[in-house]
């Protein structure tokens, strides 16, 4: 299991421990013409919903040599 697969169900895990109902996983997000899917390669999104709070969570990895390179790679 890669790294991300791990990180991936830790968060899941977590969010389900503090009475998150996790509801798409990944989360499809469509806005008016464009669909956006998350590749399943890559960083997934989770959808989780509480007491009528939603959130959409991004699970990022930063697994290189560099941190500050991750941080980058990551806010795009």
């Amino acid at each position: 299991m890669s790294a991300r697969d791990l990180f991936h169900e830790a968060v899941k895990n977590a969010l389900q421990k503090e009475n998150w109902i996790v509801t798409d996983d990944p989360l499809e997000i469509e806005f008016e013409e464009v669909k956006l899917k998350i590749d399943l390669g890559a960083e997934q999104l989770i959808a989780a919903e509480r007491e009528g709070e939603k959130i959409a969570v991004e699970i990022k990895s930063f697994a290189s040599n560099s941190a500050v390179s991750d941080f980058h790679t990551a806010l795009g």
